[in-house]
Protein backbone atom coordinates (compact mmCIF):
# COMPACT_ATOMS: atom_id res chain seq x y z
CA UNK A 1 0.00 0.00 0.00
CA UNK A 2 3.20 2.45 0.44
CA UNK A 3 3.99 2.28 -3.59
CA UNK A 4 0.10 3.26 -4.19
CA UNK A 5 0.46 6.40 -1.65
CA UNK A 6 3.33 7.25 -2.82
CA UNK A 7 2.18 6.91 -6.33
CA UNK A 8 -0.91 9.17 -5.50
CA UNK A 9 1.17 11.72 -3.87
CA UNK A 10 3.98 11.55 -6.84
CA UNK A 11 1.08 12.28 -9.33
CA UNK A 12 -1.12 15.01 -6.84
CA UNK A 13 2.41 17.24 -6.80
CA UNK A 14 3.12 16.70 -10.44
CA UNK A 15 -0.42 17.91 -11.28
CA UNK A 16 -0.41 20.86 -8.57
CA UNK A 17 2.67 21.99 -10.38
CA UNK A 18 0.86 21.89 -13.63
CA UNK A 19 -1.71 23.18 -12.54
CA UNK A 20 -0.07 26.54 -11.39
CA UNK A 21 1.80 27.01 -14.40
CA UNK A 22 -1.84 26.70 -16.51
CA UNK A 23 -2.94 29.92 -13.90
CA UNK A 24 -0.63 31.50 -15.86
CA UNK A 25 -1.45 30.90 -18.80
CA UNK A 26 -4.89 31.96 -17.80
CA UNK A 27 -3.81 35.44 -16.74
CA UNK A 28 -1.63 35.30 -20.08
CA UNK A 29 -5.17 34.73 -22.20
CA UNK A 30 -6.78 37.32 -20.52
CA UNK A 31 -4.25 39.89 -21.32
CA UNK A 32 -4.37 38.67 -25.19
CA UNK A 33 -8.17 38.98 -24.87
CA UNK A 34 -8.07 42.55 -23.80
CA UNK A 35 -5.41 43.70 -26.45
CA UNK A 36 -7.70 41.89 -29.33
CA UNK A 37 -10.49 43.26 -27.72
CA UNK A 38 -8.98 47.01 -27.61
CA UNK A 39 -7.27 46.74 -31.08
CA UNK A 40 -10.28 45.64 -32.50
CA UNK A 41 -13.10 47.82 -31.19
CA UNK A 42 -10.84 51.17 -30.06
CA UNK A 43 -8.25 51.37 -33.28
CA UNK A 44 -10.49 49.48 -35.57
CA UNK A 45 -7.10 46.88 -36.29
CA UNK A 46 -7.12 43.01 -36.19
CA UNK A 47 -4.46 40.17 -35.62
CA UNK A 48 -5.08 36.60 -37.28
CA UNK A 49 -2.03 35.95 -35.06
CA UNK A 50 -4.03 37.47 -31.76
CA UNK A 51 -7.29 35.55 -32.54
CA UNK A 52 -5.41 32.10 -32.72
CA UNK A 53 -3.15 32.90 -29.72
CA UNK A 54 -6.24 33.78 -27.70
CA UNK A 55 -7.73 29.98 -28.92
CA UNK A 56 -4.26 28.64 -28.76
CA UNK A 57 -3.98 29.34 -24.75
CA UNK A 58 -7.31 28.16 -24.29
CA UNK A 59 -6.62 24.76 -25.76
CA UNK A 60 -3.90 24.84 -23.21
CA UNK A 61 -5.67 25.67 -20.66
CA UNK A 62 -7.99 23.08 -21.14
CA UNK A 63 -5.73 19.94 -22.20
CA UNK A 64 -2.84 20.82 -19.13
CA UNK A 65 -5.27 21.87 -16.24
CA UNK A 66 -7.72 19.07 -16.80
CA UNK A 67 -5.43 16.81 -14.11
CA UNK A 68 -5.66 19.23 -12.23
CA UNK A 69 -9.16 19.72 -12.32
CA UNK A 70 -9.70 16.49 -11.51
CA UNK A 71 -7.16 16.32 -8.73
CA UNK A 72 -9.38 18.83 -6.99
CA UNK A 73 -12.68 17.78 -8.09
CA UNK A 74 -14.08 20.54 -9.98
CA UNK A 75 -14.16 18.54 -13.28
CA UNK A 76 -17.63 18.02 -15.07
CA UNK A 77 -19.64 15.81 -12.98
CA UNK A 78 -23.79 14.50 -12.44
CA UNK A 79 -23.59 16.09 -8.55
CA UNK A 80 -27.29 15.74 -8.35
CA UNK A 81 -26.82 12.23 -7.39
CA UNK A 82 -23.17 11.95 -6.82
CA UNK A 83 -23.33 14.49 -3.89
CA UNK A 84 -26.16 12.88 -2.15
CA UNK A 85 -24.02 9.55 -2.06
CA UNK A 86 -22.10 8.16 0.86
CA UNK A 87 -18.48 8.30 0.89
CA UNK A 88 -17.95 4.84 -0.01
CA UNK A 89 -20.07 4.92 -2.66
CA UNK A 90 -18.82 7.67 -4.04
CA UNK A 91 -15.37 5.73 -3.85
CA UNK A 92 -17.16 3.01 -5.74
CA UNK A 93 -18.46 5.53 -8.73
CA UNK A 94 -14.83 6.55 -8.65
CA UNK A 95 -13.47 3.53 -8.93
CA UNK A 96 -15.46 2.00 -11.37
CA UNK A 97 -15.89 5.23 -13.42
CA UNK A 98 -12.19 5.13 -13.66
CA UNK A 99 -11.33 2.00 -14.59
CA UNK A 100 -14.34 1.47 -16.83
CA UNK A 101 -14.28 4.84 -18.66
CA UNK A 102 -11.64 7.29 -17.84
CA UNK A 103 -8.27 5.74 -18.21
CA UNK A 104 -9.34 3.64 -21.21
CA UNK A 105 -11.03 7.11 -23.10
CA UNK A 106 -7.33 8.80 -22.12
CA UNK A 107 -4.90 5.87 -23.00
CA UNK A 108 -6.88 5.89 -26.87
CA UNK A 109 -6.70 9.44 -27.48
CA UNK A 110 -3.18 9.20 -26.19
CA UNK A 111 -2.87 6.29 -28.71
CA UNK A 112 -4.75 7.82 -31.58
CA UNK A 113 -3.18 11.39 -31.38
CA UNK A 114 0.36 10.01 -32.08
CA UNK A 115 0.48 10.17 -35.54
CA UNK A 116 -1.89 13.37 -35.74
CA UNK A 117 1.00 14.74 -33.23
CA UNK A 118 3.91 13.43 -35.14
CA UNK A 119 2.65 14.74 -38.54
CA UNK A 120 2.01 17.91 -37.48
CA UNK A 121 5.36 17.86 -36.36
CA UNK A 122 7.40 16.55 -39.15
CA UNK A 123 5.51 19.26 -41.52
CA UNK A 124 6.39 21.78 -39.14
CA UNK A 125 2.51 22.69 -39.43
CA UNK A 126 1.67 26.12 -39.23
CA UNK A 127 -1.08 27.76 -39.27
CA UNK A 128 -3.08 27.89 -42.90
CA UNK A 129 -4.32 31.31 -42.40
CA UNK A 130 -2.32 34.72 -43.78
CA UNK A 131 -0.80 35.92 -40.25
CA UNK A 132 -1.38 32.89 -38.26
CA UNK A 133 0.67 31.56 -35.80
CA UNK A 134 3.69 29.18 -36.92
CA UNK A 135 4.67 26.00 -35.33
CA UNK A 136 1.16 24.25 -34.48
CA UNK A 137 2.52 20.79 -34.00
CA UNK A 138 3.34 22.54 -30.51
CA UNK A 139 -0.18 22.87 -29.94
CA UNK A 140 -0.95 19.39 -31.15
CA UNK A 141 1.60 17.60 -29.08
CA UNK A 142 0.10 19.28 -25.52
CA UNK A 143 -3.19 16.58 -26.46
CA UNK A 144 -1.27 13.59 -25.77
CA UNK A 145 0.78 14.99 -23.00
CA UNK A 146 -2.85 16.48 -21.51
CA UNK A 147 -4.12 12.74 -21.85
CA UNK A 148 -1.13 11.54 -20.18
CA UNK A 149 -1.83 14.16 -17.07
CA UNK A 150 -5.67 13.03 -16.78
CA UNK A 151 -4.60 9.67 -16.95
CA UNK A 152 -2.44 9.65 -14.27
CA UNK A 153 -4.79 11.44 -12.12
CA UNK A 154 -7.45 9.38 -12.83
CA UNK A 155 -5.36 6.31 -12.12
CA UNK A 156 -4.47 8.16 -8.63
CA UNK A 157 -8.43 8.91 -8.55
CA UNK A 158 -9.20 4.83 -8.53
CA UNK A 159 -5.61 4.16 -6.08
CA UNK A 160 -7.60 6.88 -3.55
CA UNK A 161 -10.82 5.64 -4.29
CA UNK A 162 -9.13 1.49 -3.77
CA UNK A 163 -7.92 2.84 -0.19
CA UNK A 164 -10.72 4.49 0.80
CA UNK A 165 -12.91 1.33 0.32
CA UNK A 166 -10.15 -0.86 2.67
CA UNK A 167 -10.35 2.36 5.44
CA UNK A 168 -6.70 3.74 4.46
CA UNK A 169 -8.14 6.48 2.75
CA UNK A 170 -6.21 9.19 5.85
CA UNK A 171 -2.84 8.22 4.81
CA UNK A 172 -2.34 9.67 1.40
Amino acid sequence: MRFLQTYIRWTDAINEGVGSGVAWITGSLVLVVCYDVFTRYVLQSSSVAVQELEWHLFALIFLLGAGYSLKHEKHVRVDVFYSQYSPRLQAWVNLIGSILFLVPFCALVIWSSQDFVFNAFHFSETSPDPGGLPARWVLKAAIPLGFFLLLLQGVALALRSVLHLRGEEGAV
